[in-house]
């Protein structure tokens, strides 16, 4: 687990922290979704969990077995806010008849395997995983 200052600017390092143990792995599709939900999600807690004071992100990653994927957790004490209960952008309209925000985490549920959010000890608890 790294922690990390909620921050755009920190945004390549959790990038960095989250690739560097499978870096020669991953094939440059796999990298780029990764990369995608990554900075959706570390830049929405940056941006929103926090109400512009100061706040941290704990990010763990791990490699699991059976099937082999990584998985990636998000750690806030920020507000209390489940981004998988926003209801996805209709992508059929064209995207000046779209509702401003939502299809980040839209494209995080399409690129990855698995997505789940808890609520627990008064943090938000976003865990993503990707076969490998």
């Amino acid at each position: 687990m790294k922690t990390f200052d909620a921050d755009d600017k920190n945004l390549p390092d959790v990038i960095e922290y989250i690739k560097s143990p499978l870096k020669e792995e991953l094939s440059l599709a796999l990298q780029n979704k990764i990369e995608l939900a990554v900075e959706e999600i570390f830049v929405n807690i940056a941006h929103y969990a926090y109400e512009g004071k100061n706040g941290q992100v704990k990010v763990t990653t791990k490699v699991l077995e059976n099937p082999k994927r990584l998985c990636i957790e998000f750690i806030d004490d920020g507000i209390q806010f489940n981004p998988l209960e926003k209801p996805d952008p209709n992508i059929s309209l064209k995207a000046e008849d779209r509702e401003i925000g939502g299809l980040g985490i839209f494209l995080t549920k399409k690129f990855m395997d698995k997505i789940e959010y808890r609520y627990e000890n008064g943090n938000n608890i976003l865990t993503i995983e990707k076969n490998l």
